[in-house]
């Protein structure tokens, strides 16, 4: 017996996030309908703005030519991204050191860093370096701010290159936060900028905790550039719970999904 449009859909949408891509005669397979009927969906959930129909099937919804400027990212899924950023607080302790990449969901990490003591933040993004230097001059939070060197990006609001590299080599954090463009079970954590994806996949390795800060956008999704393998991270932050066919991959890599609820955090905010 065929499954209904609408659970055709959503199995579909399920298999994208666990796979990042679909294939009609699969689909077909699997819910036994024509290849026809699975075009159909696949032309309706592109017109909705959930994949894009490539020969043969169909792919997540990406940016092919790379992100677009941090401006512009910064109003995308903008209560996804406080929320997460707010929830990532909470892992925070006192007197800890901990590394802040580039992101803009960082930014938001870095909005809601308050009441913590003896803090030190090492930061490539001039974004969340004037931020954190706003919010120590008024007490919001007591410790450091260090902001590596090198060259400007203007489009990322970052800093890199070899300069930054050396620089990030003679530090080790008790946690590193980092934004990504994209995470798959099978490919791990990626990003679009290649200067910033050299800066991040440096930290994975010199961090004790790696915990990446990501909306439900970036499920499934995989990047122009590799990070790290997922069994690098210790804990995902994200305002969605993990696609089904995740659970047990992510159970081997002992690997903590955190949800951040937007309407709980937005009411702990107030």
């Amino acid at each position: 017996m065929s499954l209904l449009a609408e659970e055709r859909k959503r199995h579909i949408m399920e298999q994208l996030d666990a796979g990042g891509k679909v294939r009609v005669i699969s689909l077909a397979e699997q819910l036994h309908v024509s290849n026809e009927t699975i075009r159909r969906d696949l032309a309706v959930l592109e017109e909705e703005g959930k994949l894009r129909r490539v020969y043969g099937g169909a792919v997540k919804v990406q940016y092919d030519e790379g992100e677009p400027p941090y401006q512009q990212r910064q109003i995308l899924n903008h209560e996804a991204k406080q929320a997460i950023g707010w929830r990532a607080a909470e892992l925070i302790q006192d007197g800890n050191t901990v590394y802040m990449d580039t992101g803009t969901t960082i930014h938001e990490l870095a909005r809601a860093l308050k009441g913590k003591k003896r803090i030190t933040v090492i930061t490539n993004s001039l974004t969340v370096a004037s931020l954190l230097r706003e919010s120590l001059s008024q007490g919001l939070f007591s410790g450091r701010v260090i902001i590596l060197g090198g060259e400007i990006s203007p489009e990322q609001q970052s800093v890199s290159g070899h300069l930054c590299q050396e620089m990030l080599g003679n530090f080790y954090v008790d946690k590193a936060f980092i934004s990504v463009g994209g995470m798959s079970i099978m490919t791990g954590i990626s990003d679009y900028d290649m200067n910033d994806s050299v800066i991040s996949r440096m930290v994975t390795s010199n961090a004790k905790e790696v915990i990446v800060l990501a909306d439900h956008s970036k499920i499934g999704i995989q990047a122009f550039c590799h990070i790290a393998p997922l069994e690098k991270i210790d804990v995902i932050v994200c305002d969605q719970a993990h696609p089904p066919s995740w659970t047990q991959k992510l159970e081997i890599k002992a690997i903590t999904w955190i949800v951040a609820n937007c309407m709980v955090e937005t009411k702990n905010r107030t």
